[in-house]
Order: C-alpha cells, then sequence, then structure tokens
C-alpha cells in the first residue's frame, strides 16, 4: 500500500505533499511542582519570619540604640556606646537577622499571593527586597561610628570624632526612612492583594494599606520638612503604632491560621 492510499480520505492531499504534521496540544498548567510546598507552609513560614522581624527590629532600636544615643549629645553618646560596645554590636547583629528574614519572607509571600496576582506579587517582593538592600547599606552608619571611637585617629581631636560619631548614627535614621519609603510602597501592594485574595481577612488588607500610608508620609515628612524633628514624636506615635498593629496582626495570622489557598487558584494563574 502507498503512503497515498493510506492516508484518510476525507483530508484532500497532493501525492506530492508531505503528511501534514500532528497539532501540538499545550499542557495544562500545573497547580503545583512535586516536591513543593503548599501554600499554607508558605505562610506560616512568612508569618514566623515576619515575627522574628518584628522582635528584632524592637531589640535594635528601642532596647540598644534608644539606651545608648543621646540625641544633641555627642560626648554622652560616645562614652555609651564605648562602654556598651558588645550590647551596641548585637544590634547590628539583629539587623542581619532582619535582613535576612526580609529576603524569605519575601520570597514566602509571592508564593502564597501570586495566585492572585503574580505580577502585584512580584512587585511586592521587588519593593521588599530593594528595602532590604538599602537598609544593610545603610549599616555601614553604624559601623563607622565604631571606627572613629576605638581608632584614635590622630588627625582628630576627640570633640571631632565624637560629633562625626553622633552624626552617622543619626544620619542611620534618614538611612532607614529611604528604606520606608520602599517598605510603604511593599505594604501598600500587599494590603491590595490581601483585599483581592479573599482567603485572608479584608480587615489585614485595610491595616496595611494604612501602615503603608503612615511609612510613606513619615519617609516624605523627613524629607520635605525642614522641622521634622518638632513633629516627629507625632508622626512615631500617629504612623508607627498603627504600622505596628497592623503587621504584627498579619503576621500572626500567618502563624495561627495560614492561608486556605482554592485549589484552582494554587497554581498561581490569576489575574495579572
Amino acid at each position: 500500500m502507498t503512503p497515498a492510499e493510506t492516508r484518510r480520505p476525507d483530508i484532500p492531499h497532493s501525492p506530492s505533499e508531505p503528511a501534514p504534521a500532528a497539532p501540538v496540544v499545550a499542557e495544562p498548567f500545573p497547580t503545583r511542582r512535586t516536591g513543593d510546598a503548599p501554600p499554607e507552609a508558605y505562610a506560616r513560614q512568612a508569618g514566623a519570619g515576619y515575627l522574628l522581624i518584628i522582635v528584632s527590629g524592637i531589640y535594635a532600636e528601642f532596647f540598644v540604640r534608644g539606651r545608648l544615643i543621646v540625641p544633641g549629645d555627642a560626648a554622652a553618646t560616645a562614652s555609651n556606646v564605648t562602654a556598651a560596645e558588645p550590647l551596641f554590636r548585637t544590634a547590628l547583629a539583629s539587623e542581619f537577622v532582619m535582613l535576612l528574614c526580609d529576603v524569605g519572607v519575601a520570597l514566602a509571600l509571592y508564593v502564597v499571593f501570586r495566585s492572585v496576582s503574580r505580577n502585584l506579587a512580584l512587585l511586592a517582593a521587588f519593593f521588599r527586597l530593594v528595602h532590604a538592600a538599602i537598609v544593610g547599606a545603610n549599616l555601614l552608619n553604624s559601623y563607622i561610628p565604631l571606627l572613629l571611637l576605638g581608632s584614635g585617629l590622630s588627625s582628630l581631636g576627640m570633640a571631632q570624632q565624637q560629633a562625626l560619631a553622633l552624626m552617622y548614627l543619626e544620619a542611620h535614621a534618614y538611612g532607614y526612612a529611604v528604606g520606608l519609603v520602599f517598605f510603604g510602597a511593599y505594604c501598600l501592594v500587599l494590603g491590595f492583594l490581601v483585599l483581592r485574595s479573599r482567603y485572608v481577612p479584608r480587615l489585614l488588607g485595610v491595616l496595611l494599606l494604612l501602615a503603608a500610608a503612615g511609612y510613606l508620609a513619615d519617609s516624605f515628612a523627613r524629607t520635605l520638612l525642614s522641622d521634622y524633628a518638632a513633629v516627629e514624636s507625632t508622626f512615631a506615635l500617629l504612623v508607627f503604632g498603627p504600622a505596628f498593629v497592623a503587621e504584627l496582626s498579619f503576621a500572626l495570622w500567618l502563624v495561627v491560621r495560614g492561608v486556605r489557598v482554592p485549589e484552582e487558584r494554587a497554581g498561581g494563574g490569576g489575574v495579572q
């Protein structure tokens, strides 16, 4: 039997034409790769990392820097840091923990919310990673005072060394404010994802949006207001209080309740 005779009679063809290629059928998008942890596991990992970030940040900022740094008093600050240098260094180590957790939390929350919108979840992760990079670079402002106060530079007098050390320590707050611009943007996108997810309470999304507005308002106020020091305590109360409640509530929810991503959404198709 010739090749022409083996073809289906209902398909017109020419004896000189090659047989048509078989159509390619697209495979369905898998809900989850074999071996991958479910979104519920990533949610709890994100919550645990978030709690560790909160604890480390409170320790570094309030229990160490808040006790050792005396605003406007270079001599007292230098004396405190020199006398409690091991304690001061634990604050740096705590920030290392924060930065490592930031990277892990960015990945975990991307996995949790990519089914809502892959692009927005990726954008949120990018904002958080940029924040972590800025905060990491900003740690130099905490290392340099140790070099100034411990090196005994002969070209600088003691008063100059102390003044420079205090300047770098206070510059740390401004570097953090730069990072909080991106962290505020991260909270904004994350709050929107929570509102659209339908598997995380909408109240948490609203709280994250409020936290985002506060972070952005504080960072821009610190940049635009020449007399920011006069309103700093007000911003601290109105901004960081609600932000603390929002992030702590979100972290506890992830750890205690996790998320229940519907099976049809777990693969990450979602709205782009």
